[in-house]
């Protein structure tokens, strides 16, 4: 009898196994689609006109709606809500939560100033700096291959910002080299930097509060949409919206690339709950090839001349940092 038993479990095992591959691989695919579409259908969609603030906004609350209905189906809401505490809301997300916000708003200004491939590109740098804020934050190590793959994501970034912000881009409506440096290359990588930072206090979160990838990111959007809704007062972005409205510019188009991006906030969630950070690398090394064939497709332009030498450099780098993980010696252990 205890033999029968153990090779029904371990049949239930491998079902269990089997259905949770399917499901990384679903989400993985989604979620590659979704980066590397992202750049072009906000470039499409969203005129230039629309206030940042109003599109954050919207983000969020299309997450926190998803989450919910997820959670919902999942059966878990009840639970969730018994065990939640403000204060334990607030330790765990309102930090990353914050920085969160900030981020999205620069990643929509650079949109507007850069081409697609040259954003997605410069966007991987936020891989070196979750490294950096992973090592000082959670102590974790990286192997001579991963700091050698990191040398590389650098000097792919450097490339990218001395050639693109010294020469006149097409994509910019005033051809202005200082608008492209400024708006598109500096606010990719300090939005770089912050993904780094909240990447970082989330796997805190995760490992010390045991909180789950729905909740987090319900907690996170409330509490960031709470900041943005309260730097309207001051900024130009609340200005124009009591002027004209929340959603002046909009068009019923807006709504795709909004939807699409709170959609990538879950996917990301789920795939590090079901396979962790590596196979999110993966997903972000397809989602470069995709960016640069959708953009060659819809817009009928080759990449840059930059672009072309950089592309490799970041595949490469992302490449060799998933292959050659740190492995932890037996005296460490």
């Amino acid at each position: 009898m205890p033999a029968i038993v153990l090779k029904a479990s371990k049949s239930g095992t491998e079902i269990s196994s089997a259905q949770r591959s399917s499901n990384v691989w679903l989400f993985s695919l989604l979620l590659t689609l979704q980066y590397g579409a992202q750049p072009l259908i906000s470039k499409r969609f969203v005129r230039r006109e629309v206030v940042v603030t109003s599109s954050v906004l919207a983000c969020e609350a299309f997450k926190v709606t998803f989450a919910l209905i997820l959670i919902s189906k999942e059966g878990s809401l009840k639970k969730l809500l018994r065990h939640w505490t403000l204060v334990g809301s607030l330790t765990a997300s309102g930090l990353p939560a914050t920085i969160y916000a900030l981020q999205n708003s620069l990643l929509q200004i650079s949109y507007k100033n850069l081409d697609s491939l040259t954003f997605s590109i410069l966007n991987q740098t936020k891989l070196f700096f979750t490294a950096f804020f992973a090592f000082v934050i959670l102590r974790q190590k990286q192997s001579i291959q991963q700091i050698g793959a990191l040398l590389l994501l650098i000097i792919a970034a450097v490339l990218l910002s001395v050639g693109e912000g010294s020469s006149k881009s097409p994509n910019s409506n005033k051809n202005d080299p200082n608008e492209i440096l400024f708006s598109g290359i500096v606010a990719v990588l300090v939005a770089s930097v912050l993904s780094g930072l909240a990447s970082a206090l989330c796997q805190w979160a995760s490992q010390v509060k045991k909180h789950s990838s729905y909740l987090m990111t319900m907690e996170m959007s409330m509490i960031g949409s709470l900041c943005l809704v309260a730097s309207l007062f001051k900024s130009p972005d609340g200005e124009v919206i009591r002027q004209h409205g929340f959603f002046y510019g909009w068009t019923p188009l807006t709504l795709i690339p909004v939807i699409s991006n709170a959609a990538g906030g879950i996917l990301v969630g789920l795939i590090t709950s079901y396979a962790g950070g590596v196979r999110k690398g993966f997903v972000t090394v397809s989602a470069l090839l995709v960016t640069a064939t959708l953009q060659f497709i819809f817009d009928g332009k080759p990449p840059s001349l930059y672009c072309l030498i950089a592309l490799p450099l970041v595949i490469a780098s992302l490449t060799i940092y998933q292959k050659y993980p740190y492995r932890v010696r037996k005296k460490e252990s």
